[in-house]
């Protein structure tokens, strides 16, 4: 099964570049194991041999609602998403379900909608808790009667949701949670799509990045425990040749922590020549200066999460230059991309929020709905919707970079799998920006 790489925010701080990337994200959860050196394991990313599963149709089969098309009628779809709008990461997160509506009004006022209803979109916030994703989840499917769930995002409340959602024939639509797991287990999960990139496959390609570009050089890592942590170390410790890179040291610390520059102490003494940050925005910003304190400036890299601008409002720009992560979108900053200039006329009209890198990635998420949506017309139903999505084959949004397209099957329910590095370049007066470079990179294979 293919499997894709891509978002999460700061738990504390980004208040998410994809605004982190979503852009992105997430904080959580993740019930990894480890391996003998006490570094976590990462989720499997497959579950046995497809020939030997139940996967799509026939998988739902024991599942399907007895409700079929609870939120359809003649003239409306109801979709509904249980999302972060409070706390810390509220402000960021907002931005994406908030882009998403604006962008189906888009659809509704300019093409009447899909399958000649208009599409409405009711979204409840998960507080980023577990019991409260739940509880909205139930009220949106078992009160409000919603046809499906769509980009709910939460690491930390998005697994009990996804049980829920599987056992009781909801679809579970693009998933914006990048966890492995959303994405591992289609056959066991087959009413569950995850849109963005898993942690897991990022940082595979991080680890690619840097035994290509610095081999030789010693490798620390800095890792939230939770699942943008123990996931991305996990795809790190895979994509890295050993026998041209090797980790020296690393050291976890909890998403609640104060402070973390016991940690990067710790880690400067390795005198590492690379340092790997698996965490979100906030703790990036903090670890890079407690770095520089110390007088070590190691090459720095950090996951897809990081890759938007909101960064250098954490830290001076001068202080990551040259800092290198992922993404597979076109920046919110070119104005002059026809796409992205569309985006920010469509954001502005529809009462969406102001552009940004998460606005990009939301209206994709939605663009990619609306396609599900309209594939499914002659069967309106839960399940096919699924099949509908499933049915999706090299489908390409406008926003996402050249030769980044989507593909499921019953056996592959992972939109993103592909990546290409970005590199903070700061000019004459100090402003720093990320910019393209090297080819799109293509996961292919299986992580056990």
């Amino acid at each position: 099964m293919k499997v894709k790489h891509l978002a999460r925010l700061s738990r504390r701080a980004w208040g998410l570049s994809f605004l982190c990337l979503a852009f992105v994200l997430l904080v959580a959860l993740a019930a990894c194991g480890g391996d003998e050196d006490g570094s976590p394991t990462g989720t499997a990313v497959a579950t046995g041999s497809p020939e030997a599963q139940v996967c799509g149709p026939e998988a739902r089969q024991a599942t399907l609602s007895p409700e079929a098309s609870p939120g359809i009628t003649d003239t409306e779809i109801l979709l509904g998403g249980e999302v972060i709008l409070s706390g810390t990461n509220g402000a960021v997160y907002a931005t994406l379900p908030g882009a998403t509506k604006a962008y189906f009004e888009y659809i509704n006022d300019t093409e009447g909608g899909v399958c000649g209803r208009k599409i409405v979109y009711k979204y409840e916030d998960n507080n980023d808790e577990g019991s409260r994703g739940l509880e909205v989840a139930r009220k949106l499917v078992e009160q409000d009667k919603v046809f499906a769930m769509l980009g709910s995002l939460s690491e930390l409340s998005h697994p009990a949701t996804w049980e829920y959602l599987n056992n009781n024939g909801v679809p579970d639509l693009l998933v914006s949670a990048g966890g492995a797991r959303f994405g591992a287990d289609p056959c066991g999960h087959p009413w569950t799509i995850q849109m963005i990139p898993s942690y897991t496959i990022d940082g595979v390609f991080l680890g690619q990045y840097i035994s290509e570009y610095h081999p030789g050089k010693t490798v620390a890592v800095l890792w939230e425990n939770d699942t943008i942590g123990q996931d991305g170390f996990a795809g790190l410790k895979k994509g890295l040749d050993p026998s041209k890179n090797e980790i020296v040291a690393d050291e976890s610390y909890e998403y609640t922590a104060i402070s973390i520059s016991s940690e990067v102490a710790n880690l400067a003494r390795s005198n590492a020549g690379v340092l790997v940050i698996h965490s979100n925005l906030g703790f990036i910003g903090q670890a890079v200066q407690a770095a520089d304190r110390l007088g070590w400036h190691p090459q720095l890299v950090g996951p897809y999460t990081v890759s938007d601008d909101l960064i250098f409002q954490f830290v001076d720009p001068k202080l990551i230059e040259g800092m290198v992560s992922t993404n597979d979108n076109k920046p919110s900053g070119d104005k002059t991309d026809p796409a992205v200039a569309q985006h920010i006329e469509i954001m502005r009209d529809y009462h969406g929020p102001s552009a940004t890198n998460f606005t990009i990635y939301a209206q994709i998420l939605a663009e990619l709905a609306v396609e599900i949506l309209s594939r499914s017309c002659d069967n309106l139903t839960r399940e096919g919707v699924m099949e509908a999505a499933e049915s999706i084959q090299d489908w390409h949004s406008d926003l996402t970079l050249d030769g980044v397209n989507f593909s499921f099957s019953p056996t592959d329910h992972v939109a993103y799998q592909s990546s290409r590095y970005l590199q903070v370049k700061v000019d004459e007066n100090g402003k720093g920006s990320w910019e393209y470079f090297g080819e799109l990179r293509q996961f292919q294979g299986q992580i056990e």
